[in-house]
């Protein structure tokens, strides 16, 4: 599972959109929450407070769109089980943030606004 998580964040970590949000920035908010990804349980506060920030730095359609291709890309690019894409998909509303999209493979990031 290590290898997994090393694979999606170099996956996330080069890849480089046009957004002003940059995917280092969303490897870094959202690192913290690789533990309830990974194993559930109690989301930690800091993964909490990583969502928060990226929701808020993400501004404009572009920006959102851009950390929605980034989080698409890394789900896209690395094996996972339903049970961690399910712990995924409720950070959110766990952490009380309403993304304007779903941490999904078939997200459709072009329709974000």
């Amino acid at each position: 599972m290590r290898s997994i998580l090393l694979a999606l964040f170099l996956v996330l970590a080069f890849h480089h959109g046009e957004a002003a949000v940059s995917c280092n920035a969303v490897v870094g908010d959202l690192y913290p929450c690789l533990s309830y990804v990974v194993q559930g349980g109690n989301v930690p506060t800091n993964c909490c407070n990583g969502i928060r920030t990226l929701n808020s730095q993400a501004q404009t359609p572009v920006d959102r769109q851009g950390v929605c291709r980034c989080i698409k890309n890394a789900i896209g690019g690395v094996s996972f089980s339903s049970n961690n894409l399910n712990n995924a998909q409720s950070l959110p509303a766990k952490c009380g943030v309403n993304l304007p999209y779903s941490i999904s493979p078939s997200t459709n990031c072009d329709s974000i606004n």
